[in-house]
C-alpha cells in the first residue's frame, strides 16, 4: 500500500470526524468523552497548528489523521502537541510511524523546537514503542493520570522529543 501524509481538506472532514470519534468512543487513548459531528468537527481541525491525512494514494481512501498545535503560550509556546488516529481496520500498517514522522517535520516548519505528549497511556504499548523507536524521550509515569473507559485509572507517560 503507498500511502501519502498530506495538508487535510475540508471535503476530509466527514472522515477524519469517523476515525476520531473511533479513537474517542475506544476510551483508551484520547481524554476526551464527547464525539464530534461536522460542525464541531471543523471547528476542531480548523482551530489546530496543522492537521495531516494519510490517504491510500490508488484509492483516495483516508487511513488516517493527526493534529499538531501548541502545547502551551507564552514562553511555553515553543513546544506543540500531537494526537494521532488511524482507522480501525488500517492499523498495524505502519500508517501511525508515517504520521508521526510528517508531524515532527511539521512541527519543525512551524517554529516548534519540541513535541510534548502529556499523556500517553501507559498499556498504549504500540504507540510508546513507536515513540521510543522514532527517538522520543520518556519523562516517568504519572500514576493514574487517565480514566480509562470502564472507569479505572490507568498510568501515563509523558514524551518528547527535540524538534
Amino acid at each position: 500500500m503507498n500511502i501519502n501524509i498530506k495538508a487535510y481538506e475540508e471535503c476530509n472532514i466527514p472522515e477524519m470526524v469517523k476515525i476520531w470519534n473511533q479513537v474517542v468512543e475506544d476510551g483508551i487513548a484520547f481524554p476526551q468523552e464527547e464525539l464530534l459531528d461536522h460542525i464541531s468537527g471543523k471547528e476542531f481541525f480548523g482551530s489546530q497548528t496543522y492537521c495531516g491525512i494519510a490517504e491510500d494514494a490508488e484509492s483516495g481512501e483516508l487511513l488516517g489523521l493527526y493534529i499538531l498545535h501548541p502545547n502551551n503560550v507564552g514562553r511555553c509556546g515553543h513546544i506543540c502537541n500531537a494526537s494521532y488516529a488511524v482507522r480501525s481496520d488500517k492499523r498495524n500498517l505502519h500508517i501511525g510511524e508515517k504520521l508521526v514522522s510528517d508531524s515532527l517535520e511539521k512541527g519543525r516548519e512551524h517554529g516548534f523546537r519540541i513535541i510534548q505528549f502529556n499523556a500517553v497511556v501507559a498499556s498504549n504499548i504500540h504507540a510508546r514503542h513507536l515513540y521510543e523507536r522514532l527517538g522520543f524521550i520518556r519523562l516517568g509515569t504519572i500514576p493514574e493520570g487517565f480514566r480509562m473507559k470502564d472507569g479505572s485509572y490507568e498510568d501515563i507517560c509523558p514524551y518528547y522529543h527535540i524538534l
